[in-house]
Order: C-alpha cells, then sequence, then structure tokens
C-alpha cells in the first residue's frame, strides 16, 4: 500500500514538474488574425483575397506583411479537401504566430 503512494507522488510530482517547463507562447510572441477568401469556379481555385487583418497596434508596413504572409499561408491551403469547394467562396481564419523581437524589427524605415 505504501509503494502505490510513493509512485502516485512520483508521478504527480514528474507532471508538475514537466508542466513548468512547458513555455507558453504569449511570453515570447505574438498571434495575429487574418481573413482570406478562395474562390472557386468549376472546383479549381481561381482567386485568393486578402479581407482584414486584426492587429489594432500594426503600423501599415505591418498590416501590409502581415496580409501578404496571410494570402501566402491560404495559397498552401487551398489544395487541402477540406477547404475545396465545387463552385463558391471559401471563407478561412489564418492564424499567424511571431515572435515579438521579429515584430518590432518590421518598421516604417525599411
Amino acid at each position: 500500500m505504501r509503494n502505490k503512494y510513493k509512485y502516485t507522488i512520483i508521478i504527480v510530482l514528474f507532471i508538475c514538474s514537466f508542466k513548468s517547463f512547458a513555455q507558453d507562447y504569449r511570453k515570447d510572441s505574438l498571434q495575429i488574425k487574418a481573413y482570406t477568401e478562395i474562390k472557386f469556379t468549376a472546383g479549381k481555385p481561381v482567386d485568393i483575397k486578402l479581407k482584414k487583418v486584426f492587429c489594432d497596434y500594426c503600423s501599415k508596413k505591418q498590416l501590409k506583411l502581415l496580409g501578404e504572409d496571410a494570402v501566402r499561408r491560404t495559397e498552401n491551403e487551398k489544395h487541402d479537401p477540406k477547404n475545396k469547394l465545387e463552385d463558391g467562396v471559401k471563407k478561412l481564419a489564418v492564424y499567424i504566430r511571431i515572435a515579438k523581437t521579429d515584430f518590432a524589427s518590421i518598421n516604417e524605415d525599411k
């Protein structure tokens, strides 16, 4: 019976110590959401449009680069079966994670 408690305590301590090493992405990165649309005609993707980048604190250059990244990510997703339509417009939400240091380095001067 004592061994059972001993192993239970060891397992709980192991899980707690592992959890403390896991790093939350919010400490050193940002997550930005963008909406894009893929227009399909006869089952083929015809056009990809950026609808909106949700970032209240971004400069114009940052918004432009984030929008380009969202469109590029949508390009990679356009042949995924869950995103395909025969005819119509498929709306996608794209989540972009970027390190705070990388985000800060995108400035208007360059």
